[in-house]
């Protein structure tokens, strides 16, 4: 009964996430929750197809939106990103890896309270800069599915950026990433096939969390649903840090 709820949870927040409900926080909480019940590479493989079949639904919302000058510039550095993840992944033990899904979710979450004073901030961009945002959001979204934070402080920093395109960038540059995530997890012996098949369930329930989720954008204090997803977050994440 407790695979059936946190595997339930893990598939509606990957529909929040890619609805565009919380931005990468309901994503972040599903493979922290998932190493409670199994190995945590298994779980880092695991929510992978759930991403790739939501990604078709975020890439048919935000089509065309995305600035090609920043996939362009950080598109190869990500790709890099993900090989030299996937190495790390194979390399390191269980206990470890969950440790290190703690820290890195940690680091997320200290993110996402920080990034209100992103904007603040006085910057002059270099192109080295969106290179280690590349190749440490595919490096994180392999590791523990939390790429998310370099990218998107990176693009934060950028001037011009509209809510849509910044979305639309986010949405196209990690459904790559998690596209060519596939291969290799097959390749370095990642899948548990068995186990998947048991869960396609989960994939019925990814569409009708994204279109609640589409719904409710403009009708929830985003800020408020963002602060009440962290909560279980800091906790998974000491959890993991501090018992595994």
């Amino acid at each position: 009964m407790t695979e059936i709820v946190i595997f339930g949870l893990v598939g509606i927040l990957v529909g929040f996430s890619k609805g565009g409900l919380g931005g990468p926080v309901p994503v972040a909480l599903t493979v922290p929750m998932l190493t409670l019940i199994i190995e945590p590479q298994v779980a880092v493989a695991l929510v992978l197809p759930l991403l790739l079949f939501a990604d078709a639904f975020a890439l048919y919302f935000y089509w065309r939106q995305w600035d090609r000058r920043y996939i362009a510039l950080m598109l190869l550095p990500g790709l890099l990103g993900v090989v030299t993840g996937a190495a790390a992944l194979n390399a390191i033990d269980a206990v470890t890896l969950k440790r290190i899904i703690g820290a890195l979710t940690l680091l997320a979450l200290g993110f996402k309270i920080a990034r209100d004073q992103l904007a603040s901030v006085d910057y002059h961009p270099r192109k080295w800069h969106g290179y280690f945002a590349g190749w440490a959001s595919g490096f994180g979204s392999t590791l523990a599915n939390v790429g998310a934070p370099p990218f998107t402080a990176y693009l934060l920093l950028q001037p011009h950026m509209t809510p849509r395109r910044f979305i639309g960038t986010t949405t196209l540059f990690f459904a790559v990433m998690n596209l060519t995530k596939l291969p290799v997890f097959v390749y370095i012996g990642n899948f548990d096939l068995e186990r998947l098949q048991s869960i396609a369930w989960v994939f019925v329930l990814i569409p009708p969390a994204v279109l609640v989720a589409r719904k409710l954008i403009d009708r929830i204090d985003q800020r408020a649903f963002e602060w009440l997803m962290m909560v279980p977050l800091l906790a998974l994440s000491v959890y993991l840090l501090l018992f595994s």
